[in-house]
């Protein structure tokens, strides 16, 4: 397969989003959600603990970190979504994942607002972390079908087929 074969939506938008086949965006996401996983266990372990102080701060910073770490991820996930066609099932998909993840980081930016003003774990900040996480997994299940199912700025099913084929020792071993 040649650059030529490739499909013209299959080709990153620009060097920043990852070479042909292996987009940046599936990689950046996991900053922002591991950072603000982690500030829903600092909560739980604020409620329980005697002093919840460092547990919230850590929260706070934890929220901070998966905002920061969100750009990244919003960036390179719009540069791909730039190459899926209009009115298709994957730009549809796309757009609904791409508005629950706004919706996510407006929820986050809300609670680390919410976290400033005290050293408490906030009830509020606690149940707007699960909902957002909540929703985050649905955001990241449509993720998933926009690579997984749609192969959004995933290599073709012609290069994908090459690692699934048996190089000569392994043909000559199976007697093929």
């Amino acid at each position: 397969m040649t650059d030529q074969d490739i499909r013209p939506d299959k080709r990153p938008l620009t060097p920043l989003a990852g070479p042909y086949g292996h987009p940046f965006h599936a990689i950046a996401v996991t900053a922002p959600i591991g950072a603000w996983l982690g500030s829903l266990i600092f909560d739980i372990i604020g409620f329980v603990a005697e002093d919840p102080a460092p547990y919230a701060i850590g929260s706070r910073v934890l929220i901070a970190i998966g905002l920061v770490g969100s750009i990244a991820a919003i960036v390179l996930g719009i540069l791909d979504y730039l190459r899926i066609p209009d009115r298709t099932r994957a730009s549809s998909t796309a757009t609904i994942h791409m508005g629950l993840n706004f919706t996510v980081c407006g929820a986050y930016l809300f609670q680390f607002f919410l976290r400033t003003t005290t050293d408490e774990i906030p009830v509020a900040g606690f149940v707007f972390s699960v909902v957002s996480l909540l929703v985050l997994s649905a955001s990241g299940w449509l993720g998933g079908k926009l690579a997984y199912r749609y192969g959004v700025r995933v290599a073709d099913e012609a290069k994908q087929a090459e690692g699934f084929r048996l190089d000569e020792r392994a043909r000559a071993r199976r007697g093929d």
